[in-house]
């Protein structure tokens, strides 16, 4: 299984179904609450070129937020990135 870090506020509910979709597929990630972080907010956005919650990676790539991570899934790619393509029963 690769090594998954999401950058994510509370309040925000795209946040909340990125960490969802991530937990329904059993990953284990590090999450990163940014909410009244200022100095891993800005760790953040200077990674992730992006201001926006949640920026997620996998093995320190930038997937993007939960559009992105919910269209990786959709396409049957998101499997496979993070190292579970494979282990799943039919």
């Amino acid at each position: 299984m690769q090594h998954v870090e999401i950058y994510y506020k509370t309040w925000c509910p795209y946040s909340q179904r990125a960490l969802a979709l991530l937990d329904a597929k059993g990953v284990s990630y590090t999450g990163i609450d940014v909410t009244e972080d200022p100095v891993r907010e800005q760790e953040m956005i200077a990674r992730a070129r992006g201001h926006t919650v949640p920026q997620i990676f996998i093995d320190d790539q930038p997937i993007g937020g939960f559009d992105d991570l919910a269209a990786l899934d959709s396409a049957g790619e998101l499997d496979a990135l993070l190292g579970l393509a494979g282990q799943r029963a039919a």
